[in-house]
Formats: C-alpha cells, structure tokens, sequence
C-alpha cells in the first residue's frame, strides 16, 4: 500500500438470528474451544492490516459479544446494533468506521477467514477499488422457471461463487449504500448498482459460510485443520 495509506476497516456482520439452526445460535457453537463468532474477529485483531473492527450484532447477542471482547481481549473492536436486514447492519457498521482508507466487510458466519485472503484481496482492491474473495463453481448450474422446468444451462467456466471478505474502498461502499434503494444479498452487489466495476479474486474453498446444522458439522471438520 501506498505511504499515504491510512489503514483497513473491517466491519463484522453477526447480526443474525440463525433461523435455519432451530434453537442454536451458530455464532457461538464451539469451534475446537472457541466459539464460531471469535474466529473470524481472532483474525482480525491479530492481523497487523486491520486496524478498526466493528463488529455489528442483534441485542439479544451484544452482551454476549461485550463479554468476548473482555474476555478474548479485543482492543481493536467497536460493537453495534445491527439492523433488520443484512444490509441495514452492514450501513449501521459503515457508519462506526473512523479515517479509513479501505472497508473490508466479512460475515461472522464464516470463520475461516485468513491473513492470506485479507492480503489478497488488498492487492486486488488497488486495481478497482472494489474486490470480492470467490471461489470458481464447480457444479452444473441449471435455471430454472416456476414450475421448476430448466430454462438453460449456465457456463460453468465463468460463474463464480461469491464468499467475503469483500473490500471497498471507503467513499465507494459509502455511497453505494447511501443510494441504495433495492434489497440486495451481498455489498458488491449494492457497489455495481453504482455502475461501478468489481474485481473477483480467489478465495478458499474453506471459507464456508455456517447456515444449517450441516454447515457446522462441516466446520467443526475444516477445524480440525486450521
């Protein structure tokens, strides 16, 4: 990065309620003896290129998440209300970010976040000033219409499966979210409904996100390895 570079945000989204889960919370399911949600931030505060963390949770989960910033010693995280949506929490974290150059917006929901995937997709920003960390599709992708009959099948060679990190520079993902005006699943889609370009980068096939019971259990095996 340049001389002038006044150092990378990251902003944590672990607002959900986990609905697919039943009555678990998989932000705080024991990942070898950390909890699913400390992970991603452990990376975070460790790494030298990040220097803010906002972390966004719901209220029933922010004393919870005050708690872990005691305990794990998290000196680089702020805490904050999320929103109803995801992308009401990602705009309420947006705003906690302080003199930064660069955002880096990560879901608390895939805890295999790395050094190398951060400094990756950092290199890749420079190019566009809009990176996401994506993995190649490896299965036929079929669409579909409402009577489930296939339409067309998608060349595979050129999807991709979007996972995050994704970063930003800060005066793009501001203004992509202030002039947001439709629901949208991830933060590089609000970035190209400004007509701005978005670079993919690689990702790791590891960087699962948890959803479903089958998710953690696949985790809790990734883990073993991390």
């Amino acid at each position: 990065m340049n001389k002038g570079f006044r150092g990378l945000a990251a902003v944590i989204v672990a607002a959900g309620v986990s609905r697919r889960m039943g009555s678990k919370n998989k932000l705080f399911a024991s990942l070898r003896g950390r909890p699913l949600l400390a992970w991603s931030v452990d990376t975070c505060q460790s790494c030298d290129l990040v220097r803010q963390v906002v972390l966004v949770m719901n209220d029933d989960d922010l004393p919870r998440g005050c708690r872990l910033k005691e305990e794990r010693h998290w000196s680089k995280v702020t805490l904050c209300s999320g929103g109803e949506r995801r992308q009401d929490s990602v705009q309420l974290g947006l705003e906690l970010v302080d003199d930064c150059d660069l955002v880096m917006v990560h879901d608390a929901a895939r805890p295999f976040l790395t050094t190398i995937l951060i400094e990756e997709g950092l290199r890749a920003v420079e190019e566009t000033g809009a990176a996401i960390a994506a993995v190649p599709v490896k299965d036929t992708i079929k669409l579909a219409g409402d009577e489930r009959l296939v339409r067309q099948t998608l060349p595979r060679d050129s999807l991709w499966a979007a996972q995050t990190p994704q970063i930003f520079s800060c005066d793009i993902i501001t203004r992509a979210y202030q002039s947001l005006a439709r629901e949208v699943t991830d933060d590089a889609a609000a970035v190209e409904l400004l007509g701005h370009g978005v670079l993919v980068y690689a990702g790791d096939y590891r960087n699962i996100k948890v959803t479903t019971v089958e998710d953690l259990a696949l985790a809790r095996i990734i883990a073993r390895d991390m």
